[in-house]
């Protein structure tokens, strides 16, 4: 699919959209990282997004989100994806209800139990 040609008022305008959405990732993510958020909290809210914060939450990777957890990195994260059955694309709003009830119980603490 080629890319249309935008007007530079297009152009700043959807560049200025995609910083606001990586502002926004980059707050939530942190919020996870601190605890001011849980796990359940964020994957509900990308689940079913209600506002505009929580529909760029809902376009937020799956494993980015658990990479934001403490002390579970890139490996941690794909090989919990991979026990799971979920793949590597999926992002929050794909998230299928037997996958998110995995995916909670995994992460019942913050390390996955198995």
């Amino acid at each position: 699919m080629a890319v249309p040609e935008l007007s530079d008022d297009a152009r700043r305008a959807a560049l200025e959209k995609a910083a606001a959405a990586r502002r926004v990732r980059a707050a939530l993510k942190q919020q996870l990282r601190d605890g001011e958020l849980t796990l359940e909290e964020v994957v509900r809210r990308g689940r079913d997004p209600r506002t505009e914060e929580d529909i760029v939450l809902s376009k937020t990777k799956v494993s980015a989100v658990l990479e934001s957890i403490p002390r579970i990195g890139k490996k941690t994260a794909r090989r919990t994806m991979e026990l799971l059955d979920i793949s590597e694309s999926r992002r929050l709003r794909g998230l299928g209800d037997k996958q998110t009830e995995r995916l909670l119980e995994a992460f019942d603490g913050k390390r996955p139990t198995f």
